[in-house]
């Protein structure tokens, strides 16, 4: 199986399930991103596994042509966001409270996860 497939196959559901769980859990989703935010702890596992997802994908598929570049586009995001995490904690912390504040931007970003999720699975399943 092409690597561009494996990956639209592994992500798409990712973001699909995860898009609608913030959707569907909006309270919920920004209560625990702000308890996750104020640990320390959490915020470097987090930015770990982050960091990790995103260099598995970046070593395996490092594609800029047609509808495969998105996914790049995510292993890079993925890195940049880990390594932000764990360099610059305090930095990303206070974006990501500032940012829980608006009780729109779950809606956003449960929104856009679901639309490349939906996308993803579709390239990757059915297309």
């Amino acid at each position: 199986m092409d690597t561009s497939l494996y990956l639209a196959r592994l992500i798409g559901p990712m973001l699909l399930i995860v898009g609608l769980g913030v959707l569907i859990n909006r309270e919920n989703f920004r209560t625990m991103a702000k308890e996750i935010a104020a640990s320390p702890e959490m915020m470097f596992i987090i930015g770990l596994l982050t960091l990790l997802g995103g260099l598995a994908i970046l070593t395996t598929h490092n594609v800029w042509e047609g509808w495969p570049t998105i996914i790049t586009v995510f292993g890079w995001i993925f890195a940049i966001g880990g390594a932000a995490r764990i360099l610059f904690p305090d930095a990303v912390r206070s974006l990501q409270s500032a940012a829980l504040d608006k009780p729109a931007v779950p809606l956003i970003g449960g929104t856009v996860q679901v639309i490349f999720g939906a996308w993803l699975s579709y390239v990757g399943y059915l297309a």
